[in-house]
């Protein structure tokens, strides 16, 4: 049976939460390559909650330390095409501070291993991830346009490299079968321990959206469905119904069955909690959700232009080349776009919204 600890913290005294994370996961880190990966998404401000809080990270560092490994590594592969974002990401977010002198970029080496011999038959995964003895995954209690949520499974897919995130969502084409690849991403290295931000989250647009949510609590797990399954219900959806989760499940990667974990501490439901717009994008297939998932692939990016500050970030990130600028603005070329949220994602001002 999995077990998920759900622990009230703050992000002044998360120590506390992350003992205990350790009490009840035990991990044989003495003498081993540890690599901890925080969900770095993009460029941003750590009061904006688009990242793993600086301060949870810090107290996993800490806490890792006292093991004595032989190595620590603290790293992720931000956005979808550039390496060179990856130092400044840390830099600005507040990670590298908090990450004790341990980070190192990722994206400076990896290996190709077999993936996906229908869409992408090898990929490149980040050496260091490949070469951990323990992998620590610090995933962030977010909403997200494409999956529903972003949680411990989708918090893997930052062991890729630069434009192969990219390259998976143009070969995706459509939201469903990106699902299926954002859990074949996850088996290439599962995490051995799963540590979540869920002290402030995102509801809403996310996974860069503004609307934040003070939840107050560490969430953590040696089991990712487990895990992504109780944030599901958190939110107020049903596990089941979450395509990734389901194919998860089905995959034998864990399960997300109330009968088959046990929750220590308490399990709530956030009142009103906003999912992205046409959530039911990762839900399984009835008619009535075909409808919406037909309606979602129907939006496209919309750029603010009170908050868009021009710098085609989203033209330069676009995997199908989607966008350009029009009179000081992106827009869209309709027939090309594919649904796959970069553009909103990586956009710096928040400014892209999809309808």
């Amino acid at each position: 049976m999995h077990k998920v600890l759900i622990h009230p913290a703050s992000y002044d005294n998360c120590r506390e939460a992350i003992d205990r994370a350790f009490e009840l996961f035990p991990q044989p880190i003495k003498g081993k390559k540890v690599v901890i990966k925080p969900n770095a998404l993009r460029i941003s401000r750590a009061d904006e909650h688009v990242v793993t809080h600086p301060a949870v990270l810090r107290a996993v560092v800490d806490k890792v330390e006292e093991f004595a490994p032989a190595e620590i590594v603290v790293g992720d592969n931000p956005g979808l095409h550039d390496y060179g974002d990856n130092y400044k990401t840390f830099e600005k977010t507040g990670l590298l501070e908090a990450a004790k002198g341990y980070y190192h970029n990722l994206g400076d080496e990896s290996r190709q291993i077999d993936f996906n011999k229908d869409t992408l038959p090898r990929v490149g995964v980040s050496s260091k991830i490949l070469d951990a003895e323990i992998l620590i995954s610090i995933p962030k209690f977010k909403t997200h346009g494409l999956t529903v949520l972003t949680g411990a499974i989708k918090n893997s897919y930052g062991i890729l490299p630069g434009a192969q995130k990219a390259k998976l969502h143009e070969l995706a084409g459509a939201p469903a079968p990106f699902h299926d690849l954002v859990v074949d991403t996850f088996r290439l290295r599962v995490p051995d321990l799963f540590i979540m931000d869920a002290v402030i989250g995102m509801e809403g647009n996310g996974p860069a959206s503004p609307d934040l949510r003070e939840i107050g609590v560490i969430l953590a797990a040696d089991n990712g469905v487990a895990l992504d399954g109780v944030v599901a219900r958190m939110m107020g959806v049903e596990p089941g119904n979450l395509r990734f989760l389901e194919k998860a499940r089905a995959s034998g990667l864990g399960d997300y069955a109330a009968d088959k974990l046990e929750t220590i501490g308490n399990l709530f439901t956030i009142d009103d909690f906003k999912l992205p717009p046409m959530a039911g994008v990762g839900i399984a297939s009835t008619p009535a959700i075909a409808d919406r998932m037909q309606a979602t692939i129907q939006l496209r990016p919309q750029a603010d232009p009170d908050l868009c500050s021009s710098c085609e970030a989203c033209i330069e990130q676009c995997p199908v080349s989607a966008l350009y600028m029009e009179n000081d603005f992106p827009s869209v070329t309709e027939e090309l776009c594919i649904t796959c949220f970069c553009c909103q994602e990586i956009c710096p001002e928040q400014a892209i919204t999809l309808k």
